[in-house]
């Protein structure tokens, strides 16, 4: 795997993102991509020759390790519509998994209504 960059520095993108989604702007409806949807590898071997380089580029990255959409768009360089898409071809082609985002702490407590209770209990001590 190449370290290529699919835009030159000084003259922009060498390659239209709309040539490379062939014109999609969302990728297929059955493969939801949030931005934070975690994208893995999956253990098929070979991509067969119907990939074109930014598909094959894309996998590579995958292929290092599991990560969110946003930073595959960041390593690729590439804007997150048009990462989404070629995500949903490749998901599509079995090549890999795309799981929802994690909810964490950090997301909120709403799914505990018991921690809320006790929050605005101990509120009302003050």
């Amino acid at each position: 795997m190449s370290d290529e960059h699919w835009y030159e520095d000084e003259t922009g993108p060498m390659v239209r993102p709309y040539t490379v989604t062939r014109g999609r702007t969302r990728p297929d409806g059955r493969h939801a991509v949030d931005l934070m949807s975690r994208v893995t590898a999956l253990e098929t071997g070979e991509p067969g020759a119907a990939l074109d380089h930014a598909r094959v580029s894309l996998l590579g990255l995958i292929r290092r390790g599991p990560r969110p959409v946003v930073e595959l768009a960041a390593d690729a360089d590439l804007p997150l519509t048009v990462v989404r898409v070629l995500l949903g071809d490749l998901a599509e082609a079995g090549l890999i998994r795309v799981d929802p985002p994690r909810r964490t702490p950090a997301d909120g407590p709403a799914a505990d209504p018991a921690l809320l209770t006790e929050i605005v209990a101990r509120l009302r001590e003050i």
